[in-house]
């Protein structure tokens, strides 16, 4: 195992000095590797030396599960099901659109090496946004190919990905509606801290190609009102609205009736912050390993709305975990 180190926006990071929970600490100095899990708990590594850097070489090649041993917090009848139910809410008004999301679990051997999955993922399935952060009681790989967050000084941006297919022609009316659902939502929460009139769609559901599928994405960009730091940033659009729904707080209590298991850093935040820059880029925790207590867990979800038919979105599910579980699992 190596000691802990970050390896995020091509940028390596070692020499430990803190960690911390006060997202306060992003407005001070230093570069710091943030994880936040989707339920709200925050871990800010600062880091004394980074460099523009490769990966790490593993110390062995990677060990994963056996395909056969992950298994699921939301079996096929369970998920579909979960499906029908977000649709009643939506014939009664309740909400919009909703994410519905499964974890895949599976035993991992203690001495396993993050920096080797970082390896295999990198390979097998670049994303813009790979990450590996590995401290003190948290171990995060992710490969996400979506921006929650990006800050240049004043100016953020978010790139909410809503629709997936495995070509540019599977993708349906639905999606679309979708995406433009989600940058409403993601418009309306940047609003909080932007100075006014500030916020603006530069692009509107664009199609983008990653290993094995293409994603609708689009861009809101908006300048921070004086005064407003990471805090407010977060408190304003946390967790992300493409991972949640519309209305994000009526979707937020469906998505806790329905899901049992925590997501943690799936669905929540990966990636970097430069304080002495003011620069940034954190990811959504999609495509996104993590490991506790023994286990290797990975989150695969959908957006379900009154379009949706319950085998389709179960089948998108299966579509987004299939490349990076068997890249994980043993061959």
């Amino acid at each position: 195992m190596h000691d802990a180190f970050a390896h995020v926006g091509g940028r390596l990071a070692t020499g430990l000095r803190d960690v911390t929970t006060d997202l306060a600490a992003l407005d001070g100095t230093g570069w710091w590797a943030v994880v936040v899990t989707y339920e709200g708990k925050v871990t800010c590594a600062r880091f004394g030396d980074v460099r523009p850097a490769p990966l790490p070489r593993p110390r062995a090649p990677w060990r994963g599960p056996a395909p056969g041993e992950w298994t699921t917090s939301l079996d096929r009848r369970a998920y579909e099901a979960g499906v029908s139910a977000i649709r009643d809410y939506i014939e009664q008004g309740e909400v919009y659109q909703a994410n519905l999301c499964r974890v895949l679990s599976a035993p991992l051997p203690g001495d396993a090496d993050p920096a080797a999955l970082a390896v295999r993922l990198a390979k097998g399935n670049p994303a813009p946004y790979a990450a590996v952060i590995s401290v003190p009681g948290l171990t995060v790989v992710s490969a996400s190919p979506e921006l929650y967050l990006s800050r240049a000084g004043d100016v953020v941006e978010s790139k909410p990905i809503k629709g997936t297919g495995v070509t540019a022609a599977d993708l349906l009316d639905k999606d679309h509606a979708e995406n433009v659902m989600i940058v409403d939502l993601v418009r309306n929460d940047l609003g909080r801290v932007a100075e006014v009139g500030s916020v603006s769609v530069p692009a509107l559901c664009e199609i983008e190609e990653h290993p094995g599928l293409v994603h609708l994405v689009s861009t809101v960009r908006a300048r921070l009102a004086r005064g407003a730091g990471w805090p407010d940033l977060l408190a304003a659009t946390f967790p992300p609205g493409s991972v949640t729904g519309a209305p994000k707080y009526t979707a937020l209590q469906i998505i806790n009736r329905l899901e049992p298991e925590p997501r943690g850093p799936y669905c929540g935040a990966v990636g970097w912050v430069d304080a002495d820059r003011r620069e940034a880029a954190l990811a959504v925790g999609i495509r996104t390993f993590w490991v506790e207590q023994g286990m290797i867990r990975f989150g695969t979800g959908a957006g379900i709305t009154w379009g949706s038919d319950p085998t389709r979105e179960w089948r998108e599910t299966e579509l987004k975990a299939s490349r990076l579980i068997a890249l994980a699992s043993r061959s």
